[in-house]
């Protein structure tokens, strides 16, 4: 079971470490939003965005419903905005303490 778990996070973590497919899940924070939209919005052919939408839903991040000719997606587990949101978190408070340290290295060169 603990090899399971270990492996589907990897391959969600996989699916994820894709700044398009990353800009899609921050677009879909607020709900759903149609392919032609979610196209627009990020300047996508629609061909290279529905292969990055596949990836996400086959994963299971993504849902996705036909509306007549339209088709929406959303993501299927909220918990997935926030775990993106920590992540980010995390990587800024690493951009701040490099910053950091790079001004305290500058100080100790002149």
């Amino acid at each position: 079971m603990e090899e399971k778990i270990f492996e589907m996070h990897a391959e969600v973590c996989k699916s994820m470490a894709n700044p398009t497919r990353l800009k899609i899940m921050s677009l879909l924070r607020e709900g759903e939003k149609s392919v032609e939209e979610l196209k627009r919005q990020l300047g996508l052919p629609k061909a290279n965005l529905s292969q990055h939408l596949g990836i996400l839903r086959q994963r299971g991040i993504l849902s996705s419903r036909r509306a007549g000719l339209n088709i929406y997606y959303r993501v299927t587990n909220t918990k997935m905005i926030r775990a993106c949101d920590i992540l980010r978190e995390v990587l800024f408070e690493l951009m701040r303490e490099n910053e950091k340290l790079a001004k305290g290295i500058r100080r100790g060169t002149k």
